[in-house]
């Protein structure tokens, strides 16, 4: 596993340039249990220098009681990386936190936004909506252990809390406490008869609140998650508010991140495209392959990167069936990538 003495060089990137914290809460990646793992952050840093990737969310007593290095190490050009933690216990987040930070995340971030069953039976995630006292307590705590920002994000309330209430009234605690920082999920969860995946399209979406809470509070960051479902919405979206944090879409048409740099931060390079993301990818994933990480667990991060281009079908038939063949190598990428040539030549009828 790697860890924060071992972790490999950076990513190769088109801008080989660090890239830094500041000003990196512009634009996010959201924390996306089962997606957002290492090899995920790897490739979408490939396609954006500047944007702020975030982790899985990790409960503090995982992270006390687990395997550390397979749940927080990363590869060193992951950065700016954010570590989204779980919990509600105070003196377990300030333990959490503080190994975060050892292990050298830009930010700590408390997870108050999770709808599912298993996050609310251990007393995190939304739920927390209706305990702002103790959310601030874990966030005063997470402070005083570690020196990088620590930030929320939260849900705009539960069930049936008033929104306006339930979101000024967890921002303001929060805010007492010393947190500047809040990533607001512009829906209710509606803890009580809803799936997770449910709660990620049902509630109704209410962007205006998150507008008149960063107008009420302008001292404090305020981004925008929620139903963000392109870069031109996302772009659209940020003006006023000091970022947005985009999850699905940015999973499922990587493709967009290669775009961010331009759009969100004013950058002049040209959008990286899906090939010079490939090419900059190539490298991790050669040294994962010989430490013996599997190519489906890098490769089922990258299907939708052609997404709306023509031979985008071939590219995913051969990534998802041959990638997870054993000893499947760079040459499956290298058929999926051939696959596509052909298919950017003129369309006949009927053609893919």
């Amino acid at each position: 596993m790697i860890s924060p003495s071992t972790a490999p060089s950076p990513v190769p990137a088109p801008d080989p340039a660090p890239a830094s914290y500041v000003g990196a809460r512009r634009f996010s990646v959201a924390p996306m249990m089962d997606w957002t793992d290492r090899h995920c952050r790897a490739f979408h840093r490939t396609l954006t220098r500047r944007a702020l990737l975030y982790t899985e969310m990790v409960t503090a007593q995982a992270v006390l009681r687990g395997d550390r290095d397979h749940l927080l190490g990363f590869d060193g050009g992951e950065h700016p990386l954010a570590l989204q933690l779980g919990g509600s216990d105070p003196a377990l987040l300030a333990q959490a936190a503080r190994i975060g930070a050892d292990y050298g995340y830009d930010e700590i971030n408390l997870n108050v936004g999770c709808p599912s069953d298993r996050v609310q039976s251990g007393r995190f995630g939304a739920c927390l909506m209706r305990e702002p006292d103790l959310v601030a307590d874990c966030v005063a705590a997470m402070r005083g252990a570690v020196t990088v920002p620590v930030t929320v994000k939260c849900r705009i309330g539960v069930d049936d809390q008033d929104p306006e209430e339930s979101l000024y009234t967890l921002v303001d605690a929060c805010a007492a406490a010393g947190v500047e920082q809040f990533i607001v999920h512009a829906r209710k969860a509606w803890l009580q008869g809803l799936s997770p995946k449910e709660n990620r399209d049902i509630p109704p979406l209410d962007h205006a609140l998150v507008r008149r809470l960063k107008a009420d509070r302008p001292g404090l960051a305020i981004m925008l998650n929620g139903g963000l479902a392109s870069l031109d919405q996302a772009q659209a979206e940020a003006s006023g508010l000091d970022g947005v944090m985009l999850g699905r879409a940015a999973y499922h048409d990587p493709g967009l991140l290669g775009a961010v740099d331009g759009r969100l931060f004013g950058e002049t390079a040209p959008p990286v495209t899906p090939e010079a993301a490939i090419a900059a990818y190539r490298p991790y994933m050669a040294r994962q392959l010989a430490a013996g990480t599997s190519l489906a667990a890098m490769s089922r991060h990258m299907l939708g990167l052609f997404q709306g281009r023509p031979g985008a079908r071939a590219w995913r038939r051969i990534m998802t069936v041959e990638a997870v063949r054993p000893g499947a190598g760079l040459e499956v990428v290298d058929r999926a990538l051939a696959a596509l040539r052909p298919a950017r030549e003129p369309q006949v009828a009927g053609s893919d």
